[in-house]
């Protein structure tokens, strides 16, 4: 048996996990990763920490098989952070991580249609473009020093390897990448007042980007010499991992933020979507994003609705307690609807003012429909915005490859298919994130012909759900309701932010 290892830094945490040529989890390693929010809208981490619990995953993964059988590893990671470092590679500040939205002025000021056309990324907080733009008008001295400005990918690969290199599908997502050639944007670097030198040098996703040094190899457990394997930004690595290759799929990532997207061989543009590089070279994913995901509904457990169930004596979590209530109750939890913008708005309003909105309370209302207004809300919106694409594209997508913790609630798979009219298969792994970092390994060792050959044999699907008749007429009725809900009340979130600020404002 030999083996590979996909490493999955994410914003909560790093994983690393083994597979086999099947696509089957073999063993894993987890380290947590903390999250600092100094200032409300701000999201910060110790660019030192995507390291350490890098390392902490992989020692304790490359424990649970022979070491000498593992042949690569392959990296995906939290896409559009990034931390500027100095001439030794020491951060200079924090790093500012995705979810960060304090450039909201910036993005007011700066976004164009031309920027847009150029990275593909719509105005909007969450690319790194426009962090920069603030750095540079708040924090000036920190460009000034900074010698490489690096997503997460990039740090982690000099750490591994030593050398200062990434794909274009782990860097587009910072928005300064020209996405019909793959190559940094000249244009959007003086933009920013970047210089090319600050940047590492770009490879294909599932290139070899070095080998993993003795000394770092020594510390971790593994072979020296491996390859260390570029992957692609976490939301296209999980579209690989659940095998979305050809037109008319779509990941459905279920997890902190709903992402899905589907394949595109050719570039396009558009408020309906952003664009990424797909991870088989020179392809793309056209996206959708919603942050609040499996954020919203966490909230809502922690903050109003927690029951601590084990002091009951149940052998449930909070979430599954919540959910069998939930699953009781009638589609469109008795006239209550929830806009899940606790995290603004992205595809397709971009709204950086956008706020949360339920609808509909009455005295009967309790927990378990809150939490189900929840789950149906952020199926609405999947359906508003995978309509949307296809629309664009014009080009039909029947199925969603769920992904993502929220792929194993059996209620809101069951509730997206019916609200977006679409069929729902889980996926048979749930790391499919760290799976597509596998496949990119796989493939570059030889173990297939080609990456979409490694997806093909190495992904593998589960439970399906289809709509149903009955409850799919009653979404679509209610859907009809609830796209109107924002649009209705826009304007006003802007005068809730200046009211609160005290500085007068006029709406969008």
């Amino acid at each position: 048996m030999t083996y590979v290892i996909g490493v999955d830094s994410s914003t909560t945490a790093t994983k690393a996990v083994v597979w086999d040529r099947d696509g089957r989890a073999v063993c894993e390693g987890k380290r947590e990763l903390d999250l600092v929010i100094p200032q409300p809208g701000w999201h910060e981490q110790d660019a030192e920490d995507w390291w350490r619990s890098t390392a902490g995953a992989l020692r304790q993964a490359a424990g649970g098989v022979n070491a000498s059988e593992i042949e690569a590893i392959g990296l995906t990671h939290q896409r559009e952070s990034f931390a500027c470092l100095d001439a030794e590679g020491t951060p200079l500040r924090p790093a500012i991580l995705w979810l960060d939205a304090r450039a909201v002025k910036e993005v007011e000021e700066c976004g164009s249609e031309l920027l847009h056309e150029i990275t593909g990324k719509p105005p909007d907080t969450t690319p790194a473009l426009y962090k920069l733009l603030w750095l540079r008008e708040h924090e000036p001295d920190v460009l000034e020093r900074t010698a490489r400005v690096v997503d997460v990918h990039a740090f982690l690969v000099e750490r591994l390897t030593g050398e200062w290199r990434t794909t274009w599908a782990c860097a587009d997502p910072l928005g300064l990448l020209d996405m019909k050639t793959f190559e940094w944007s000249e244009e959007v670097l003086g933009h920013v007042g970047l210089e090319r030198a600050q940047l590492c040098e770009l490879g294909a996703p599932g290139a070899v980007m070095g080998e993993l040094r003795s000394d770092v190899a020594q510390e971790l457990g593994l072979p020296a010499g491996i390859p260390v394997v570029g992957g692609a930004g976490d939301g296209q690595s999980a579209g690989l991992g659940a095998n979305v290759t050809t037109p008319g799929r779509a990941y459905l990532n279920l997890g902190t933020a709903v992402v899905s997207g589907t394949y595109s061989d050719a570039y396009a543009w558009g408020r309906e979507f952003r664009t990424l590089s797909g991870p088989l070279p020179e392809t793309y994913t056209l996206e959708t994003l919603l942050q609040g995901g499996t954020y919203t509904v966490s909230w809502f457990v922690n903050k109003l609705a927690g029951t601590d169930a084990a002091r009951l004596g149940l052998e449930l979590s909070d979430e599954e307690l919540l959910e069998a209530a939930a699953a009781r109750l009638e589609p469109g939890a008795d006239g209550l609807l929830a806009v899940p913008y606790w995290n603004q708005s992205q595809t397709p309003y971009w709204d950086d003012y956008a706020r949360g909105v339920i609808l509909g309370f009455r005295g009967h209302h309790g927990k378990a429909h809150i939490f189900r207004a929840i789950l149906e809300g952020i199926a609405f919106e999947q359906r508003m915005m995978t309509d949307g694409v296809a629309s664009a594209l014009d080009q039909a997508i029947d199925l969603f490859l769920a992904v993502g913790g929220g792929s194993r609630s059996s209620l809101w798979c069951q509730i997206i298919a019916d609200a977006t009219l679409r069929t729902v298969t889980a996926c048979r792994e749930v790391e499919t994130t760290s799976l597509g970092a596998g496949m990119h390994a796989a493939a570059a060792i030889g173990w297939f012909d080609s990456i979409a050959d490694a997806a093909a044999a190495m992904s593998g699907e589960g439970p399906t759900y289809e709509p149903d008749d009955r409850r799919a007429e009653l979404y679509s009725r209610l859907f009809e309701v609830y796209r109107e809900i924002y649009p209705s009340v826009a304007k006003l979130f802007p005068r809730l932010s200046a009211a609160l600020e005290g500085e007068p404002t006029q709406a969008r």
